[in-house]
């Protein structure tokens, strides 16, 4: 084959010529755009690695973004609770000096005063905000967490910083959790009101100590017995009745004693501690930490008259004080002597000296007089304006078995022990479902459980309305002639309907809070249903609405708003028909027979102990309360000053201490966010340098290789050059 010119231009130059060129512009490209390719194709394996790093420094950087925002929150939040824990120091240095004896009413008024403007500073405090937005609204930061009254408005929702792949920290506090938080640590504990003092005549003091006898605590009784009737809560959501009896020679510490075995004590395990304070006062301190249920009434007797029971139901609801005893209950005794009893009853030559060691201030639903102390839970709602409340919080017990259609269920899970009821909870979570009254008495339930509903409506008639929860339909009845018998003829019965898509009466398990409030709005408002027909039941609710609201508050209590007036005519009294039975406890001539009662199933309002420490927090509430005992110059609780259910300033000290300690674990708290916030832009920050580092050495290009790689292929180049350049000057001969 011959070998032309152009063959040999082709083989030489054209393909050489190309893929210098090529390498020169890939170099030259490089140089000027820093990167090692353009486009995926120049590189598959490089382009991919890139689009990952790339995409994990835009994570870091939103992760910084996130976490330097949520440290902004945190670090001032810090600040603020720093500013708080400052003030709430001076509240409580105010509130020693309040609590020396010596104190003048100057001094406390004072005192008080500052302690006023204190509480408008820590209010001022709960609402910083930065930017506009309140740093304690949980995720609501638009909105003024706490009102002017101290009621909270924002929500319990924590917000969180991004900080990688599934990865979150909290850098705020909800005011939720702040202010209304809960300390599962904190033992509950309650106290009695009323200030004993011993009423043997012939005593030389009046002080009540645990080694007083009966006879000097309650005086010289002919039938040398005593009795106390005791209702109250357990740590665990129990209700329970009991009567006591005591002999003459028995102490008060006997009584403690008695009053702690029907709260579970036994010789080797205590679940409370019952004790008497400097003012003869019943202390009850729960040993179970974390739980709000314990409450505590109390009222003893004896008849000086007889030698049987000291009948305090038939002396609460058929007698009334006899007749010129003075507001403290001086009558005269069997000696001749006076003696300070609390009150006293006379019936014929019955004489009953009856011991009070709670008093709230409500009124007796019952309409008795003088009886006050005697009342459990039989009382009418507090009112105030158009707002008529409970006192009770409506909380949900320990985790319980119910069957449910032969299925035994655990109604409520550990992590909502303790908690609020909602409109949507259950009554058989939160009542003491073992006091139901079912066929099968081995099953705990609802069923036969009964309420009274009684008081006056918006229009200020009377009402009665018995609630009757019961397994094959709940109902209510209206009483129409106000007799108590609600099953005269023209009595009206409705059911309670469910809302499931056949409309049925609800059976006693499964009604909520919301069914009894709205049978309670229906009743208050007066707009009942023209016929037991389930439009009609919805249509009486719908219009009820438009005259009234009735709700459960922030706390768990039942309330009711009336719409139609600024002062409301209506009462309310809502109770367990059982109620101060005893019944089943002893027998006529007072002897206890055996362990069991019928107690209330659940309460609503009650003239229960005063709450001196619990784990649920209520900080303005509290804070309140403590400034009032100040103000009203209470050094401890008596309910002959005033302010009946007022905790007092030694009390006040107490319950400062417990909110300085809630305060304190929240700072704890957001100082750890912090912390983690801090540790996280640090991390972030390394590797984000990490991986730009790595980034770079995957597509930068580098420079120095690059421009010796192009003066390597400019050499090449040229020399091809010159080549080519020879061989296209040979002639034939040089070919031959």
């Amino acid at each position: 084959m011959r070998v032309t010119s152009s063959m040999y231009y082709k083989s030489l130059y054209g393909s050489n010529n190309n893929q210098l060129s090529t390498k020169l512009f890939d170099v030259n490209k490089q140089i000027a755009s820093g990167l090692k390719i353009q486009y995926a194709k120049d590189d598959i394996a490089t382009f991919t690695e890139t689009m990952r790093l790339d995409n994990e420094i835009t994570t870091l950087n939103q992760i910084q973004k996130s976490t330097e925002s949520g440290y902004k929150i945190s670090n001032q939040t810090d600040t603020v609770l720093n500013e708080f824990s400052t003030s709430m120091d001076r509240v409580r240095t105010l509130l020693i000096q309040a609590s020396n004896g010596a104190s003048s009413d100057t001094s406390l008024d004072a005192i008080a005063s500052e302690l006023r403007g204190m509480e408008d500073h820590l209010k001022n405090l709960a609402n910083t905000s930065i930017n506009g937005q309140y740093l304690f609204s949980g995720s609501a930061v638009d909105i003024r967490p706490i009102s002017d009254d101290g009621t909270y408005n924002g929500n319990n929702i924590s917000m969180n910083s991004f900080l990688g792949s599934r990865v979150e920290q909290q850098y705020n506090i909800s005011g939720d959790e702040l202010f209304l938080g809960e300390e599962i640590l904190v033992k509950r504990t309650i106290t009695s009101n009323v200030v004993q003092t011993l009423n043997e005549p012939d005593s030389t003091s009046t002080s009540v100590l645990p080694s007083s006898t009966m006879s000097e605590f309650m005086g010289d009784s002919p039938s040398d017995k005593h009795y106390f009737y005791l209702r109250g809560v357990q740590s665990d959501g129990t209700a329970f009745n009991k009567q006591i009896p005591m002999t003459d020679t028995n102490t008060v510490d006997d009584l403690l004693i008695e009053i702690g075995k029907a709260y579970g004590n036994t010789g080797n395990l205590d679940l409370v501690n019952v004790s008497l304070n400097t003012n003869g006062q019943i202390v009850v301190e729960d040993k179970i930490k974390g739980s709000s249920k314990l409450d505590f009434h109390l009222v003893g007797a004896t008849d000086f008259g007889g030698t049987g029971a000291a009948d305090i139901d038939d002396s609460m609801y058929n007698h009334l004080p006899a007749p010129g005893i003075d507001e403290r209950g001086k009558i005269d005794n069997l000696s001749g002597g006076t003696t300070n009893y609390d009150t006293a009853t006379v019936s014929g030559s019955e004489t009953l000296y009856i011991k009070e060691f709670t008093k709230s201030g409500f009124t007796s639903s019952e309409g008795v007089l003088g009886a006050e102390g005697l009342i459990y839970d039989r009382t009418q709602f507090s009112k105030e304006g158009s707002t008529i409340s409970s006192n009770v919080p409506q909380i949900l017990k320990s985790s319980h078995i119910i069957d449910v259609n032969g299925i035994d269920t655990e109604t409520i899970s550990s992590s909502e022990k303790n908690a609020f009821a909602q409109p949507s909870t259950l009554l058989s979570e939160v009542a003491d479902i073992s006091k139901g009254t079912p066929d099968d008495t081995s099953d705990d339930t609802l069923s036969g459980t009964n309420f009274i509903l009684s008081g006056e409506n918006i229009n200020g008639d009377d009402y009665s309305v018995k609630i009757s929860l019961d397994s094959g339909g709940s109902k209510f009845i209206l009483d129409t002639n106000n007799d108590g018998d609600y099953d005269d003829v023209g009595d009206e019965t409705y059911d309670i309907f469910n809302m499931e898509d056949t409309r049925v009466a609800t059976d006693a398990d499964e009604m909520t809070y919301q069914q009894l409030m709205d049978v309670m709005n229906m009743v208050v408002t007066d707009n009942l249903p023209i016929s037991n027909d389930a439009d009609e039941y919805d249509k009486a609710i719908y219009n009820s609405n438009f005259s009234g609201t009735t709700s459960l508050s922030y706390d768990g209590k039942i309330q009711f708003n009336d719409l139609s007036a600024g002062l409301t005519k209506a009462t309310i009294s809502l109770y367990d028909l059982n109620s101060g039975d005893f019944s089943d406890n002893y027998d006529s001539d007072g002897d206890t027979i055996n362990d069991t009662n019928i107690a209330s199933a659940m309460s609503f309002n009650s003239n229960n102990a005063l709450t001196i420490r619990d784990p649920k927090t209520d900080f303005f509430k509290t804070i309140d309360e403590m400034i009032k005992s100040v103000e009203n110059h209470i050094l401890y609780p008596d309910d002959a000053l005033g302010d009946k259910r007022s905790v007092g300033i030694e009390n006040a000290i107490t319950m400062m201490d417990d909110l300085q300690e809630h305060v304190t674990r929240s700072h704890a708290q957001v100082g750890a966010n912090s912390n983690a916030l801090t540790a996280s832009l640090a991390r972030t920050s390394i590797l984000e340098i990490s991986t730009q580092t790595l980034r770079s050495s995957v597509i930068d290009t580098d420079i120095a290789e690059a421009s010796l790689t192009l003066t390597q292929l400019n050499l090449n180049y040229e020399a091809m050059l010159s080549t080519v350049g020879k061989i296209s000057k040979l002639s034939l001969v040089n070919y031959l």
